[in-house]
């Protein structure tokens, strides 16, 4: 899944893939194996393998550089603007893909456009608990996805009816993808 990120002004290429039980992170060219597990619903602890790729040109290159380990949380903009990323405790404000997804808040509060529920990492979706039509509340669970041997419940964040669906039960899935839409 590609992405383009963008963190205090300046933008990243930023490349995510399944290699076995790791992920393969590719920022501005530059990968990155990472093992990830989830501690919390919006907590990961990452163990970055820091070994530079070697170039098979020049030979250059450390094959023995050491792992670090970072724990990671996340929270969204409840109105899809940026999300906010703690690492080690730092809050980094990180725009994805420099769109806000079509919602507006309203004076009143309330959101309107479509709720867009994505795949939060690479995963499988082993259920779907809704179909195209359904009438869903807010928190209803929609669609549940396996990733890093956790099972992650979506949920609707407002009321809504369920208008597109675009995943099915244990269909692969990359971070970002589009699963259900709610209007």
């Amino acid at each position: 899944m590609r992405f383009e990120v963008e963190i205090g002004g300046r933008r990243w290429q930023v490349v995510v893939a399944r290699t076995g039980d790791d992920i393969a992170v590719t920022v501005n060219g530059h990968t990155r194996q990472v093992d990830a597990a989830r501690i919390h619903a919006h907590t990961l602890s990452l163990v970055v393998d820091s070994v530079s790729p070697v170039d098979t040109i020049t030979g250059t290159g450390d094959r023995h550089a050491r792992a670090h380990v970072y724990d990671v949380s996340f929270a969204r903009d409840p109105v899809g603007g940026p999300l906010t990323v703690h690492v080690g405790g730092v809050p980094i404000t990180v725009t994805v893909n420099g769109r806000r997804r079509g919602r507006r808040l309203h004076g009143d509060g309330s959101i309107s456009g479509p709720q867009r529920l994505t795949a939060p990492m690479p995963g499988k979706v082993v259920r779907l608990l809704v179909k195209a039509g359904d009438t869903v509340g807010a928190r209803q669970p929609v669609v549940v996805v396996e990733a890093m041997k956790m099972e992650n419940e979506l949920r609707a964040s407002r009321d809504g009816t369920v208008t597109e669906i675009h995943a099915r039960e244990g269909m692969s899935v990359d971070a970002g993808a589009l699963l259900i839409v709610i209007q």
